[in-house]
C-alpha cells in the first residue's frame, strides 16, 4: 500500500470520527470540550502533512511520514478518550 493511500485512508476514519464527536460534542463535559479543542489544533496539523506528503513536487521525508503517523495516532487515542466520555 502506497503511503499517500495509508494516510488517505488514516485521514477519512480520522474525520469520520471527529464528525461524530462533533455532533456529539454538545453533551460532553467542559473537560471533553476542551480536550477536542486541543485536538483540533494537531487534526489541522495533520491536515498539512497529508497535503505535503499529497504534493508531489516535494520530496517526502521519512521525518514528515513519521511525524503524520505520530500526529495520526495521537488524534486516534485522542478522539478514542473523547467517544468514551461523552457516551457514558
Amino acid at each position: 500500500m502506497s503511503i499517500k493511500i495509508e494516510f488517505d485512508n488514516l485521514v477519512e476514519q480520522l474525520k469520520s470520527e471527529r464528525d461524530e464527536i462533533a455532533l456529539k460534542i454538545h453533551l460532553a463535559s467542559m473537560e471533553a470540550k476542551e480536550e477536542f479543542e486541543c485536538a483540533e489544533k494537531n487534526w489541522t496539523q495533520l491536515k498539512i502533512k497529508v497535503n505535503e506528503l499529497a504534493n508531489e513536487s516535494k520530496e517526502t521525508s521519512e521525518e514528515l511520514i513519521t511525524k503524520a503517523k505520530i500526529v495520526g495516532e495521537e488524534l486516534k487515542e485522542t478522539y478514542s478518550r473523547i467517544s468514551k466520555r461523552i457516551s457514558e
